[in-house]
């Protein structure tokens, strides 16, 4: 659903600029110092990137799942460390306290998030509790008006700089699977400590490190929604939503690579003519560009159904799990066009971008946890349909 097509254009068009113009001239930079300039933080606080879906009553944009995804396909043709920094405010940092938050937790919260004085992120995976999130150790006991959480979480991307953790712990004793879990907001402060930031294959610049928790005490209003055992329900709710902006985020490198392999192809010359002009290179193109159009447009149709409020558990998996799959298929063949120099960081940043999209396939579900979800849903569906 988009409400107002002329203000959506302006945004597309500002995202679409500071990408081209702030960003691209300095990826190299970021991949070297392996964080993002302060300055440029800070202007991406004043342009309001980190308040997209926030709702507007609380100092963001409001943005409908159409216009978000939109957006999403733009910022993200840049390196991954662009959007990461923003990313985790604009989706599954805020989005269970904006689904799930009492008024009173949201306007303590919303608002310091939308203008980016605040960053959040989720503190969901740890070490046994990975695809099978239900597994999760980590404790919440209550003690008077707090509670006390122990335990460790990994692979949360933000925590070095988050200022706010969405966490989700076990409030209830000699439970299993989803029961007892309850989420958290958790300030950063005594008993909360953040590792140092991982070496990692790709996306340098987005800090991921593990969550230690140590008689961590967190007032009891500080319970999302002010509920026990509903965590991870509202879990849930996150990461339907953020299957669809993070298979938004999977397409707007595709675009990005095959415009960088596209142009390279176009002025390199071999056998006295464009190597664009090779069948066989001709081929990659349009295997490419068939796929990313194929991508936007299960996207689009998705977040249209979401915003029409339908279910689309089944639609937000297939889209991720087909996005994600897809940027790494465009990004083996760009490396291929650009040849020895797709290969050498000196020459092109086809490289970096080759390592950075590596992760779609992993997180928010690994695509073998999706074929699985979608195949369990595709039959619940045949099952119904016969009753």
């Amino acid at each position: 659903m988009i409400r107002d097509q002329a203000s959506l254009e302006v945004l597309l068009a500002r995202t679409r600029r500071f990408v081209r113009e702030r960003w691209h001239p300095l990826e190299d930079q970021v991949d070297r110092a392996g964080e993002i300039p302060c300055a440029l933080v800070d202007e991406l606080r004043r342009e309001g990137f980190f308040g997209w879906s926030i709702p507007e009553a609380y100092g963001g944009l409001g943005l409908t799942a159409e216009e978000l995804v939109l957006c999403a396909m733009e910022l993200s043709q840049s390196s991954v460390a662009l959007r990461a920094r923003v990313g985790t405010n604009t989706g599954i940092g805020s989005e269970a306290l904006a689904a799930d938050g009492t008024e009173a937790q949201k306007a303590q919260w919303l608002p310091r998030m939308a203008h980016g004085e605040l960053t959040g992120c989720l503190a969901l995976t740890e070490p046994d509790a990975g695809s099978d999130a239900t597994n999760i150790q980590t404790t919440a006991r209550r003690e008077g008006d707090h509670y006390v959480l122990n335990g460790t979480k990994r692979f949360i991307t933000n925590a070095p700089v988050a200022d706010v953790f969405t966490v989700v712990a076990r409030t209830a004793e000699d439970t299993r699977g989803h029961a007892g879990l309850t989420a958290f907001l958790v300030e950063r402060g005594p008993g909360l400590r953040t590792g140092e930031p991982y070496r990692k294959m790709g996306q340098a610049g987005s800090p991921v490190s593990d969550v230690v928790f140590e008689d961590c005490r967190v007032p009891a209003g500080q319970v999302i929604g002010e509920k026990e055992g509903v965590g991870f329900q509202t879990v849930m709710k996150v990461l339907n939503k953020q299957r669809l902006h993070l298979a938004a985020l999977c397409t707007g490198p595709a675009i990005r690579m095959l415009d960088l392999a596209v142009a390279h192809t176009s002025r390199r010359e071999q056998f006295g003519q464009s190597v664009a002009g090779f069948q066989l290179v001709q081929a990659m193109i349009a295997d490419c560009r068939t796929e990313i159009f194929a991508a936007r447009s299960m996207i689009l149709e998705a977040a249209r159904a979401r915003d029409r409020g339908e279910d689309v558990a089944l639609a937000a998996s297939m889209c991720k799990y087909f996005a994600s799959e897809m940027c790494g298929r465009v990004a083996d063949r760009c490396v291929q066009m650009f040849g020895g120099s797709g290969y050498i960081a000196d020459f092109s940043p086809i490289e970096r971008y080759y390592r950075d999209v590596r992760l779609f396939r992993l997180y928010e579900g690994t695509s073998q946890i999706h074929q699985l979800n979608i195949a369990k849903l595709t039959l619940r569906e045949h099952e119904a349909s016969r009753r």
